[in-house]
């Protein structure tokens, strides 16, 4: 018998989670933290997202803990492949990216839950615990935005990069880390034409006079400079 979230009603069952980062200290990070608990298993490590596909489809793991910033791929990407071809396997986010701007885009994309890589590890815990059991997991703060928004309530000051779409948010933190347009087309896997058509997008969605000003701006995300896009916002 099993539940209405896939998976086995014998609770002496062991999860089995895979760990889906480029870096490898924070594979190892993750993997102990797995490891001390008893009714978690460990049953696979990737970096980039052929790897991590391959990974999934043949160790059929109840979770996956990706990171949105891959070797040779795009984590949003990799999370809406995952669920077009392994709908069975939750996803839960573990990323330095800002949870403003990318937490209901990975929501979208097909995950169950964001959790920053700035949270201490008892969060990173509880939101392992939530997504198993077939919640989302979210930071309140980010829980009570989404909710106001949907309510129609006030949700804060927004950031200006909230309005460019996933592709083009990828684009633009790559600029930021002075990437050329070709060097980003062979990572995401895209023509350098469909590089310069984002770009393009980019600058007009955030009204700035051209692709320097975009590379500046990019740069200043990348950096934390959050006064930068604060002043492009008003």
């Amino acid at each position: 018998m099993s539940l209405d979230n896939g998976f086995s009603d014998d609770q002496a069952r062991r999860r089995r989670i895979v760990v889906i980062d480029d870096h490898e200290l924070m594979r190892l990070g993750v993997a102990h933290l797995i490891r001390t608990r008893a009714e978690w298993e460990l049953c696979g490590e990737a970096e980039e997202c052929l790897q991590a596909i391959q990974l999934i489809r043949d160790e059929r793991p109840d979770l996956a803990i990706v990171d949105l910033r891959l070797a040779r791929g795009d984590g949003l990407d990799l999370i809406k492949r995952l669920r077009d071809t392994v709908p069975w396997c939750r996803i839960l986010v573990f990323s330095a990216m800002e949870e403003e701007l990318f937490a209901e885009r990975v929501l979208r994309a097909g995950a169950q839950g964001f959790i920053s890589k700035q949270e201490p590890l008892p969060s990173l815990m509880a939101a392992i615990e939530k997504v198993l059991e077939g919640r989302i997991a979210l930071s309140q703060r980010m829980t009570d935005r989404i909710l106001a928004g949907r309510s129609g309530g006030a949700v804060g000051a927004r950031s200006p990069l909230e309005l460019l779409s996933d592709w083009e948010m990828e684009v633009f933190e790559r600029l930021g880390r002075g990437m050329a347009a070709k060097e980003i087309a062979s990572e995401l896997h895209l023509s350098i034409k469909t590089i310069e058509y984002h770009r393009q997008n980019i600058k007009e969605k955030l009204q700035l006079s051209g692709s320097s000003a975009v590379v500046r701006l990019a740069t200043a995300y990348v950096l934390g400079r959050t006064d930068d896009l604060q002043a492009t916002a008003n």
